[in-house]
């Protein structure tokens, strides 16, 4: 893991609010489901859906579930934990 990726991931993530906000509510729960995002953080489930396919894509979540067409359960990675730290306390 480079400095320089880690430090795009938080530019990716600070550059839209639907990201920040589910990095923030991951940073408080282990396993992350779009609906209990989208109820906490008063977003819509596909907002929040959106986020988790963008994080899943570049490698910073991962579904416990893929077998699964709703109620998919999402863990950070390690990158996804590693960006996580380096936020704390900056960003989140």
């Amino acid at each position: 893991m480079t400095e320089d990726l880690i430090d795009e991931h938080i530019r990716w993530i600070v550059s839209v609010d639907r990201r920040l906000i589910l990095m923030e509510y991951m940073k408080k729960h282990m396993i992350t489901k779009a609906s209990e995002v989208a109820q906490e953080t008063q977003r819509s489930t596909q907002n929040i859906s959106h986020a988790l396919k963008e994080f899943e894509d570049r490698d910073l979540i991962e579904c416990l579930t893929p077998t699964k067409t709703t109620w998919k359960k999402y863990v950070l990675t390690d990158m996804g934990k590693t960006v996580m730290e380096k936020m704390d306390g900056k960003f989140i």
